[in-house]
């Protein structure tokens, strides 16, 4: 039998963070599945998920647990691999001014329609003709079956006049 895990890991950015999870997973019999880990304002930051003999989970578990003397903090939960939902999985990209409190108004919006978000990413960059900051979005949610696209559009444009909305599949 199998467990899963999904850990997340935080630590002053510097070479040697991955190979020292990977190394510590791999020598618990353990195997990296997947992970999305990004440097951001001097800290290294990762989710993943990994499996591992259910007899050895335990020991991976304390490990892991021990990478806090070396100034990575790990947190781990166990999981199962269930299904995403009965949703339809669907891209939307967003780009509008930034602003304040602009996640949490397309997330209620989303959220509202009983959209899940599954993935997002954010970022900031400068308008290219004017240099004011722009907000950039790229999302995969899961859409009830009886939602439009049309439906989520709407929602999201009707937030702010200055926000574009792309959907695709």
């Amino acid at each position: 039998m199998t467990a899963n895990l999904v850990l997340t890991v935080i630590a002053d950015d510097k070479p040697g963070i991955v190979e020292t999870l990977s190394s510590t997973i791999a020598d618990q019999g353990g195997n990296w599945l997947e992970s999305r880990m990004a440097q951001l304002a001097g800290k290294f930051a990762g989710i993943l998920r990994v499996s591992v003999p259910s007899e050895q989970a335990n020991t991976l578990m304390e490990s892991l647990l021990k990478l806090d003397s070396q100034g990575i903090l790990v947190r781990i939960e166990a999981t199962t691999d269930s299904a995403e939902g009965n949703g339809q999985p669907l891209n939307i990209h967003v780009v509008g001014n930034d602003r304040s409190g602009i996640v949490k108004e397309i997330s209620r919006a989303l959220a509202g329609l009983g959209v899940n978000v599954l993935e997002l990413t954010t970022k900031c960059t400068a308008a290219e003709m004017s240099a004011v900051p722009l907000f950039r979005s790229e999302l995969l949610v899961s859409v009830p079956a009886s939602l439009s696209t049309d439906d989520i559009s709407d929602a999201l444009e009707a937030l702010s006049d200055d926000l574009m909305v792309e959907i695709g599949d």
